[in-house]
């Protein structure tokens, strides 16, 4: 598992959402494995984005602030005060157990002389009031899974931490997309008396990406051009997931035009796959050489073309 997400990310625990991302994608920069071929810079990025994600959400930052490293497995109704008092209260039992103390009760009698299952009543299963219930199913359960713009195209096998601290195998299908659960029939929470586990559902995050940028199932990208090919038109090369493509840039192309590449986007394993979408940048050289400045000023005093008129 993970360290303290705080920790991950380099940030106190009052840092401000812009102070949280500023230093996400500054780490992510140096430790993203396209740009950084160090045999653990993958790892650190997983572990980054995982910290990302998770307090990038002001709801899920909450959560995590309240409940810890259990965050995930406590269910949405679970008031924090409650878990709080009920954790210390069944550490407080503990020790005074030890010691032949008197039974622990909290300040205002709740919860008085129950022990933690007591306190928490069905939400997890058990006992209750001295009483066996009869055996429960486990409940299902969610964690976050991030993925790469190339896993989420390709497909992958990744290996996790489930929060039994079993690590199980997870198949990352071709085509997820943000958003998307993924199902691991068994491995939720565990039942009691032999009733069934549930199951885990993995809730796909796609990470960030230095080039890409998804939207559904289409991917967006940046497309360099210089004058001349955004002016004459060219065909020119352009980085996918899926490889090295070829895309028509017509003459006259500005920036901000977008060319598109039918079906190069995220695959659909039931329809349709996602587009890719090349967005034209005209990038001019930063230093001319004696020519390119002649032939520059040559153009500039036979073209008419104004980029500032209204026609």
């Amino acid at each position: 598992m993970a360290g303290d997400f705080y920790e991950v990310l380099g940030v106190p625990r009052t840092a401000s959402q812009q102070e949280i991302q500023r230093a996400y994608r500054k780490l992510a920069r140096s430790y993203h494995p396209d740009v950084n071929k160090d045999p653990g810079a993958e790892d650190r990025f997983k572990e980054i984005s995982e910290a990302y994600q998770v307090l990038s959400d002001p709801e899920t930052r909450k959560r995590y602030d309240a409940f810890g490293p259990d965050f995930r497995q406590v269910p949405p109704d679970v008031d924090p005060e409650t878990w709080a008092r009920a954790r210390a209260g069944a550490g407080a039992r503990a020790g005074a157990g030890a010691r032949g103390a008197p039974e622990w009760e909290f300040a205002g009698g709740d919860f008085a002389g129950g022990d933690f299952e007591d306190i928490l009543g069905g939400i997890f299963g058990g006992r209750r009031g001295g009483r066996r219930w009869g055996p429960v199913p486990g409940a299902d359960q969610e964690a976050e899974i991030t993925v790469t713009v190339e896993d989420a195209y390709r497909g992958a096998r990744r290996s996790l931490t489930l929060p039994t601290g079993r690590r199980v195998d997870v198949s990352i299908p071709a085509g997820v997309t943000e958003g998307q659960r993924i199902r691991l029939a068994g491995q939720g929470g565990h039942g009691s008396e032999g009733a069934p586990a549930g199951d885990l559902y993995l809730i796909v995050r796609i990470a960030p990406h230095p080039r890409y940028e998804v939207r559904g199932r289409n991917i967006h990208v940046a497309l360099p051009l210089s004058p001349w090919e955004a002016a004459l038109g060219a065909t020119v090369a352009v980085d996918t997931p899926g490889g090295e493509a070829k895309v028509r840039v017509p003459a006259g192309t500005s920036t901000g035009r977008h060319l598109r590449l039918r079906g190069r986007g995220l695959p659909n394993p039931r329809g349709t796959p996602g587009d890719l979408l090349a967005e034209a940048k005209v990038m001019v050289p930063p230093h001319l050489t004696d020519e390119e400045r002649r032939l520059f000023e040559e153009l500039s005093a036979v073209s008419g073309f104004d980029p500032r008129s209204r026609r």
